[in-house]
């Protein structure tokens, strides 16, 4: 809102503004004083280059402790005339009674002088601020992105993935229906050996730029090997086949492991290895016949001990289940009333 404090440019501060139309006046200082705006100081362009200019023009002008407004004039130009900054100087070590009074006197300024022709905005509080560095630095933190939250970049990520999620009908490789990436040749054969227990471990990876799903690694390991196996610094999908008895009955499992080491990972690479784990599994068991007896997420290979998959996959049941206890009534019920089961022979 305008005339927030009341005060105005005085009348030689009008006047000089309309010198300022003619492109021979390239800086203006202007300070508050007897509650007016007042003409401080001003300059013609040094160079033929406004960036030139800046520094050498601007922070010559300020005062340490004093805050200022300094209209700049820029080299660009439109139906308006020539394109102004407005570069606030507001001290850190300022009285608060004197950055309060500039602050909210600022929309005057800009309407006095001619809001169309402001073009960009500065407002500096040290002179590391004032410097030509400092300016590029504003304006670079002025224009990047809104900070998000993690849920939000996560979103975000998702909505920039969606785009790649159709298989086309002409890709090279060999695809499952479903999933968001195709799979390779090399991975598609993989699979089909440990179905056939060729191999008892598969390891598949997401190859981010080509957009794949591509085989990690095989094996035929053991139990104690397997931690060895899990990344620790990117996600992977794991299938492994895990012989061992139960009750007495020699069984192999099934299992899909899906590990994730936590935020060591760029969010893209957890975005796409969390969209990308269910049409997998769904693949794997409709078209190449791997019915996962277990799907679990790890963040550490640590976790994959031996009681952990037997714990996985045979959970404990509890036989000593506490019994169900019948809530009270109400307290002022009264009395518990007995009904009499009538006799066969008094019925009508």
């Amino acid at each position: 809102m305008s005339h927030q404090t009341g005060i105005k440019a005085n009348e030689e501060l009008v006047s000089f503004f309309g010198r300022c139309r003619d492109g021979g006046v390239r800086l203006v200082k202007i300070n508050i004083e007897n509650e007016e705006l007042s003409l401080a100081e001003y300059s013609g362009p040094n160079s033929d280059a406004w960036e030139k200019d800046y520094e050498s023009l601007i922070q010559p002008m300020l005062e340490e402790s004093q805050p200022c407004y300094v209209l700049f004039r820029l080299d660009s130009k439109d139906n308006a005339g020539y394109n102004w900054l407005l570069f606030t100087w507001s001290p850190d070590n300022s009285p608060v009674r004197q950055k309060m009074l500039y602050a909210s006197t600022k929309a005057t300024l800009k309407n006095e002088f001619g809001a169309a022709q402001i073009k960009e905005e500065v407002f500096a509080t040290s002179l590391e601020e004032a410097t030509w560095e400092g300016y590029l630095k504003i304006k670079r933190n002025r224009d990047a992105p809104v900070p998000l939250t993690m849920a939000e970049e996560e979103l975000a990520e998702i909505k920039r993935t969606e785009v790649h999620s159709e298989i086309g009908i002409d890709t090279k490789h060999q695809t499952l229906q479903g999933v968001l990436f195709p799979l390779t040749k090399n991975a598609y054969a993989a699979l089909e050996k440990f179905r056939n227990k060729q191999l008892n471990y598969v390891q598949l990876k997401i190859e981010i730029d080509e957009e794949v799903i591509e085989l990690a690694s095989t094996a035929d390991t053991n139990v104690q090997d397997l931690p060895k196996r899990v990344p620790g610094s990117h996600a992977r999908y794991h299938l492994f086949n895990f012989p061992h008895t139960h009750e007495g009955d020699y069984v192999e499992s099934l299992v899909f492991i899906y590990s994730m080491p936590g935020y060591n990972c760029s969010i893209k690479e957890r975005m796409l290895y969390s969209s990308c784990k269910a049409p997998l599994i769904a693949a794997m068991e409709n078209q190449i016949g791997l019915v996962m007896e277990k799907r679990m997420e790890i963040d550490s290979g640590t976790e994959l001990t031996e009681d952990f998959l037997r714990e996985e996959i045979h959970p404990t049941k509890s036989l000593n289940r506490p019994m169900f206890a019948k809530p009270k009534g109400p307290p002022n019920r009264g009395a518990k009333r007995l009904t009499k089961a009538r006799d066969s022979s008094e019925a009508v």
